[in-house]
C-alpha cells in the first residue's frame, strides 16, 4: 500500500488546498492530512475547529484521513512510514522557499520518502490563507476562496 502524506496549518482548508488533496490522493492507496501544531502560531482558528472543517471540505474523499502532528515533519514522516510528501507551489516565491526545504528533508528521509509538488491550478495561484484570514477578519465576502462548508464554519466559529 503506497502512503502519502500533506501537512499544513490549514487555518482554514482553502479550495487550492482541497484541489492538491484531491490530485494527490489519486496518486496513492491512503492520504494523511496532517493539522500542523504550531504553538508559535498565531492561528485564527482552534485545532479542533480546523479539523473540523478539513473533513467538511474533504468529505468525499475516501482514501483520506485527517489527523494532526507537533513536532518535526521528518521524524512523523518517517516515524508513520510515509512513502511520499506532497507539497503545493503556487509561485516562483514558493519555489523558492520549497527547494531548499526539499533539500533539507531529502537528507533527513535518506532514500526512505520522496517529495512530489503540485502547482497549483492557475485559478487558486493567488488564494493562501493567510489572504483568506486577513479578508475574512475584515468583513470582505472570501466566498470562492473557501469550500461552502468551510465558510459556514468559519462564520461560526468567528462569533
Amino acid at each position: 500500500m503506497k502512503k502519502g502524506f500533506i501537512g499544513g496549518s490549514f487555518d482554514p482548508i482553502t479550495v487550492g488546498h482541497v484541489d492538491m488533496i484531491e490530485r494527490a490522493s489519486k496518486q496513492v492507496d491512503q492520504l494523511t492530512v496532517a493539522i500542523l501544531i504550531n504553538k508559535e502560531k498565531n492561528c485564527m482558528f482552534s485545532l479542533d475547529e480546523r479539523t473540523k472543517m478539513a473533513r467538511a471540505a474533504l468529505k468525499n474523499l475516501k482514501n483520506v484521513e485527517i489527523t494532526s502532528f507537533e513536532g518535526h515533519m521528518a521524524t512523523y514522516v518517517l516515524d508513520n512510514k510515509f512513502d511520499v510528501v506532497f507539497r503545493g507551489l503556487r509561485n516562483a516565491s514558493d519555489f523558492e522557499y520549497e527547494i531548499g526545504l526539499s533539500q533539507l528533508y531529502a537528507k533527513f528521509y535518506n532514500g526512505k520518502c520522496d517529495t512530489v509538488y503540485l502547482m497549483t491550478k492557475p485559478e487558486y495561484s493567488y488564494i493562501c490563507s493567510n489572504i483568506v484570514r486577513q479578508n475574512f477578519s475584515l468583513g470582505a465576502d472570501v466566498s470562492g476562496w473557501v469550500p461552502d462548508s468551510v465558510l459556514e464554519l468559519m462564520k461560526k466559529y468567528s462569533k
